[in-house]
């Protein structure tokens, strides 16, 4: 923080309390002394504004702004910047060095601004000075404050309270000859600028809730409005307004301020924008309601109401003789300069246009190879045409050939195609000129005008000068922007990665695929699959940020030929959708042409057509979606009319798209092998169930997991010959191929022994022997073989076998549960088995269940259902029909733990109906 300094050999008089302070600087003495004056503030104040500012880093920016933006509305534009570096300077010390509040005033007089800048550390030391005074290197981090005021400031002080100090500058107004206030000089009648025969100035009154007042008879002619039709009305409503890159200033806000300049676009009756050149003046009434008026005039006519710039300072003014040099940087971009880069690049071109006055400037940026330069910001140009397209480094031979020189051109007709981007722009003479950091091009500057001959070898070196005054700075924030998004890049591919690798559904990975690319890195996208090698691509999803446009998009993409399958890494360029939307569009325009005045028709006829291919009209890039050395699809990406993408934004789509082919590759294995183990399941189990004569009958199978792995549980229930029926059900141990082997077996053999005509033990002993017989691919297998025969009288004869299976319960009609079998060995363990059969008689009304171990063996921590829980629920189903009591079985085991089931399970419920009395 810089400090109060008393010029001059006397010593201060001691006061009561030590060394009496100054109140204001006195007039110094000696050859070295700083210019200072002891008068007083002026006594003829018109006008005050005042704010604080919290001791954090961000409150200088807002400090500048706050001076800038009072000034400027006091009608002080000539002294703005001044005031602004010097009060940068001040806060500084006030909330970076000493860390305290700063309060900031301004106070208007008749001849000049006086602005004060306190802050609450009064106790710093003040040194005293006998001799002249040295203030220092100027490239020293503190103690500049005072040194700027002395250079820059007419008069300026220091005061000190017992709790604040204060330090105060006054700027005085430069004499002005009356009546002018800027002049250019005379200019031949050719390059005067462009206006219509008459120039209409829209004279806009806004009220302070935003809303049109006022609206003249030139405003009506240029947008087509009376004015009963908009008084009342926002002007937001009518107002197109881009946001300027790098700041969030919107109309609204712009309504706000003391004074504001700028381009904007207004919607005219017909239903087009109206590019405007605005000037805005915030005024009150008499009654002391704000109000803004708002001159508008067409935005090739601004030069009308154009604030001219204020000359530079000469070179040998007082800051220079006090050895006080301004920074070159600061000089050309202004204070304060932008702090993001697309901020940073709009300001210079816009600069570097005004300072040759010219009608357009561009700013190219090169890549990491140097080999070509990127669009990144212009002014007076189609700036959404040109964003972010290429153009190489070396354009040709010669001397206009290269970005690395500075190159000036005469007319551009002579040498068409030399500056490719100023191409079928109107503009005649340019002047470019390189960025270069250390030798290294980092970008290329250029300004161009509509007439021929407008630039010399005079003006490119003056461009130069402000491109080397920039170019470290611009090189800087391209750096941290650059570090940013690949921090951002990174971020987002991890993001990508965890979403793409937590589904195996290749729908829902097509979705995803879309979704993280739009608007992300498009505004459209779509994906086209390949099913195999001799297919075709196939237009798989399609999705644009506008809902109501991806219907369109789909139409169109299905009348264009698909992308070639090309293996090459990296995007390539597709035209194909932007030639068809632009033919589609011509097509709908020149169709319109016979509908007459059918306003209707044409709204919904040309509308859809039009706003495809505005949507599908820009730059589209094709990425192959290679994975296991084959390419399985394309991912297609897209931007609006005119636009192109960013490198960065391609090598980010090209890391998605290697991830996003990998995640649907697998996706199509897991469905493919899904597909297979769901087939293979089902013909492990029966096509149907036949009907039984006086018996009900009712299966529920449920497969654990997610369908990827064929069970080991199966059921059956088939005809053996007239009046008789086997029924099974059993388990193999684990899953997979060779369980599948077992279950497939068994089921087939119990049918073909069973139809034989051999007995229940005698089948599941064969069966036994070729389940051993498979060797090391066998699996033990647990079943309940039974074969049922129904009976005249209602009942049924059963003859049941247990090998190892959960014992079937029968449920009486008297709600007694019982065990209807008995447990014997299980099959494939023991070549020889001595296995019998039980006989159970089921009486009308009387239930056979039947379950696998997937039902007993449930769990909920150490709790488990078992066979008594299970005969628990069995008894609460006295009187149901078949399929209610399996249902009713079904319910209480899921209920009875809150986890998905980890077994998989299998219900057969056989019911004897009632016999109804006549």
């Amino acid at each position: 923080m810089t400090t109060g300094v008393i010029p001059g050999g006397q010593t201060p008089e001691p006061g009561p309390n030590g060394p009496k302070l100054p109140e204001q600087r006195r007039e110094p003495v000696g050859p070295g002394a700083l210019h200072v004056d002891n008068r007083t503030r002026s006594a003829l104040i018109t006008a005050r504004a005042a704010a604080s500012f919290e001791p954090v880093g961000r409150s200088v920016a807002t400090a500048r702004s706050f001076v800038r933006d009072t000034l400027q509305g006091w009608g002080f534009g000539d002294i703005v910047d001044d005031a602004v570096v010097l009060t940068s300077e001040l806060v500084t010390n006030a909330v970076v060095h000493a860390g305290t509040a700063a309060d900031v005033l301004c106070l208007r007089s008749d001849d000049g601004v006086r602005i004060e800048v306190s802050d609450r550390y009064p106790e710093r030391e003040i040194p005293l000075q006998s001799a002249a005074l040295n203030m220092g290197s100027p490239d020293r981090e503190g103690g500049r404050g005072l040194q700027l005021c002395a250079a820059l400031a007419g008069r300026w002080g220091v005061e000190y309270t017992p709790t604040h100090k204060n330090v105060w500058f006054q700027l005085d107004m430069p004499e002005r000859p009356v009546g002018t206030r800027a002049a250019g000089p005379s200019l031949p009648a050719d390059l005067l600028p462009l206006a219509d025969g008459r120039v209409r100035v829209a004279v806009v009154q806004i009220d302070p809730a935003g809303s049109i007042a006022a609206w003249n008879e030139d405003a009506e002619d240029l947008f087509g409005y009376a004015a009963e039709q908009v008084t009342g009305k926002p002007l937001t409503d009518l107002a197109a307004w881009p946001h300027t890159p790098g700041t969030s200033t919107g109309i609204a806000e712009a309504l706000q301020l003391s004074r504001w300049e700028g381009s904007y676009g207004i919607r005219g009756a017909h239903g087009r924008v109206i590019p405007v050149y605005a000037s805005h003046l915030r005024v009150r009434d008499t009654g002391g309601e704000p109000s803004t008026v708002c001159l508008l005039v067409r935005d090739h006519e601004r030069a009308v109401l154009q604030t001219p710039l204020r000359v530079a300072a000469s070179a040998d003014t007082s800051a220079a003789t006090d050895g006080a040099s301004a920074d070159p940087f600061e000089v050309f971009i202004g204070s304060p300069a932008p702090d993001d880069l697309d901020g940073l690049l709009q300001r210079t071109v816009e600069r570097a246009r005004d300072m040759l006055d010219a009608d357009a400037a561009f700013l190219l940026l090169a890549t990491d190879d140097e080999t070509e330069l990127e669009v990144r910001a212009s002014t007076g140009l189609p700036s959404a045409r040109q964003r972010f397209a290429r153009v190489p480094v070396e354009a040709g031979p010669g001397r206009y050939g290269s970005a690395r020189m500075p190159a000036v051109h005469d007319d551009l007709t002579a040498v068409p195609g030399a500056v490719p981007l100023l191409n079928a722009t109107g503009m005649r003479s340019v002047v470019t000129v390189p960025l270069k950091v250390e030798g290294r091009l980092t970008g290329s500057l250029g300004v161009a005008a509509e007439a021929p001959g407008r630039y010399s070898n005079e003006e490119a070196l003056r461009l130069q000068f402000a491109a080397d005054r920039i170019a470290l700075a611009v090189e800087s924030a391209r750096l941290g922007e650059l570090e940013r998004l690949r921090r951002g890049s990174l971020s987002f591919l991890v993001e990508a990665s965890d979403l793409l690798a937590g589904t195996l559904d290749r729908d829902q990975t097509l979705a995803l695929m879309a979704q993280m690319t739009v608007p992300t890195l498009a505004t459209w996208c779509a994906v086209y699959t390949i099913a195999d090698q001799a297919s075709e691509p196939y237009l798989s999803y399609v999705l644009h940020e506008d809902e109501e446009l991806i219907d369109g998009i789909k139409s169109l993409l299905a009348k264009v030929a698909p992308p070639d399958p090309v293996p090459t890494p990296g995007a390539r360029i597709w035209t194909a959708p932007a030639e068809a939307a632009h033919q589609a569009a011509l097509r709908t325009s020149m169709r319109s042409l016979s509908l007459g005045d059918s306003h209707q028709r044409i709204g919904t006829t040309i509308g859809p057509t039009l706003a495809t291919a505005s949507a599908v009209g820009g730059e589209t890039v094709v990425l192959p979606l290679v994975a296991r050395n084959r390419v399985i699809g394309m991912l297609t990406l897209g931007k609006p009319t005119d636009e192109h993408f960013r490198q960065e934004i391609l090598e980010l789509a090209e890391d998605l798209s290697r991830r996003a082919a990998l995640a649907l590759d697998n996706a199509r294995l897991y469905s493919e092998r899904t597909a297979i183990s769901q087939s293979l399941q089902r013909s492990l189990l029966p096509p149907g169930l036949p009907q039984i004569d006086g018996v009900e009958v009712e299966v529920i199978y449920r497969a654990a997991g997610e369908g990827n792995e064929v069970g080991g549980d199966f059921y059956d229930l088939f005809p053996i010959r007239d009046g008789a029926y086997g029924f099974a059900i059993g388990d193999v141990c684990g899953t997979g191929p060779e369980a599948a082997a077992v279950t497939g077996l068994a089921r087939h053999a119990l049918r073909l022994l069973a139809r034989e005509g051999f007995g229940g033990p005698a089948v599941l002993e064969r069966l036994n022997s070729a389940i051993l017989d498979e060797g090391a691919r066998s699996r033990f297998l647990t079943l309940l073989y039974g074969e049922l025969w129904p009976q005249e009288d209602g009942s049924a004869l059963l003859k049941v076998v247990c090998a190892g299976h959960p014992l079937p319960l029968r449920l009486r009609q008297d709600g007694t549960v019982e065990p209807a079998a008995e447990p014997q060995p299980l099959l494939g363990v023991l070549e020889d088995l001595e296995l019998y059969e039980q006989t159970v008689t089921l009486d009308p009304g009387d239930v056979l269940l039947c379950v696998t171990d997937g039902v007993t063996e449930r769990r909920e921590g150490t709790r488990m259902l078992g066979d008594d829980g299970l005969a628990d629920v069995l008894t609460t189903c006295t009187g149901l029909t078949a399929g209610a009591v399996a249902a009713r079985i079904m319910r209480a085991v899921e209920r009875f733990a809150s986890d998905a089931p980890s077994d998989d399970m299998a219900i057969l419920a056989m019911r004897m109906p009632e016999v109804r009395k006549v």
